[in-house]
């Protein structure tokens, strides 16, 4: 599936943004120190794109997807929104927000209340954030939605313990779109399901977009699922950004060490020269590498990668990768 990204400016643009919780102690009376578990990340989100994301797990792309949605408190930098600076904003300013940037869940049972019928679990949004809205009106749309996502109107009634994983989910996606949002930040929405269901709800999620004009943020492990929704994407490690890019460019010619790794377990890939399996562990995000945070487990690394934070630089794809060897790496 061809998927060139929209131009023009951004509808989200975020700069040096940090989530940083205290960690355990070795005392109660002990310093903490901090979880920086998103470490000063740069994106831009165009009207219309889908930025991909992916990592390991434990590299903050979670909480990311939190921050952004407002549902995480972060430490520093800045959050765009339509111009708009919107990251300090406390729950009484977010609220209209709400209406414009949505979130669809890993666990789709889990996102649902199993006391509500699906039909009031899609319309309890509208109740919250569009009280303008009649009840007539609102049951119609709830309707309607049910039937963009592959469902029925007729199943209204039911409760989620009456349908499968991922018809849960198309309720997960309906219940965030009944409000019409401009923003879609789905948090590994397939991870959960079953390989024959994934590519069902990739697709829907792709029809959807196009159809209403969504803007999103896609987060999987699954580097093929990435490369068939994405415009672009973003690789994280440790909280920080490794690289970033058009999708073809990126999967095609990686130039982060750690994008060529995550790539090299992807079946098929590992007959390349260029790309080498990952070793070791992710190393804790209360107690990351000095200088570059893959340094560890790079096999690129030198003594500087020790001392030194790389910067994120522009490379020949277009994209931007942050490594010492950046201009080396991506002749």
């Amino acid at each position: 599936m061809a998927r060139v990204a929209p131009a023009g400016p951004a509808l989200l643009a975020v700069r040096r943004l940090k989530v940083h919780y205290p960690g355990e102690g070795t005392t109660p009376w002990g310093k903490r120190p901090a979880v920086k578990a998103v470490d000063g990340v740069d994106l831009n989100l165009s009207q219309g794109e889908t930025l991909g994301i992916v990592g390991e797990s434990g590299c903050g792309k979670s909480t990311l997807a939190r921050a952004l949605a407002g549902l995480q408190g972060v430490t520093a930098g800045a959050i765009e929104y339509d111009g708009r600076q919107i990251a300090q904003l406390d729950d009484n300013a977010w609220r209209p927000l709400r209406r414009q940037i949505q979130m669809v869940f890993q666990d789709p049972l889990a996102s649902l209340d199993p006391r509500m019928t699906i039909g009031r679990s899609i319309a309890e949004p509208l109740e919250a954030l569009c009280p303008e809205i009649a009840p007539r009106e609102r049951d119609a749309r709830v309707r309607e939605m049910l039937e963009r996502v592959g469902l029925s109107g007729a199943q209204y009634n039911r409760y989620p313990h009456e349908f499968s994983g991922g018809q849960c989910q198309r309720v997960g996606i309906a219940r965030a779109l009944v409000v019409q949002p401009r923003i879609l930040i789905c948090d590994e929405p397939v991870s959960a399901l079953d390989v024959s269901v994934q590519a069902q709800i990739v697709n829907l999620l792709a029809d959807l977009q196009t159809e209403m004009g969504l803007s999103m943020i896609f987060i999987a492990h699954d580097l093929a699922v990435v490369r068939h929704i994405s415009h672009r994407v973003m690789v994280m490690y440790l909280g920080k950004v490794m690289e970033q890019g058009p999708r073809t460019a990126l999967f095609d010619a990686p130039v982060h060490p750690y994008t060529r790794a995550l790539l090299a377990a992807v079946p098929g890939n590992t007959g390349s020269e260029r790309l080498q399996p990952l070793q070791g562990e992710i190393p804790s995000p209360a107690n990351p590498p000095q200088g570059c945070v893959f340094s560890t487990r790079c096999p690129m690394a030198e003594a500087q990668c020790g001392r030194l934070v790389p910067n994120l630089n522009r490379v020949v794809h277009g994209g931007y990768s942050a490594c010492h060897f950046t201009l080396q790496s991506a002749v």
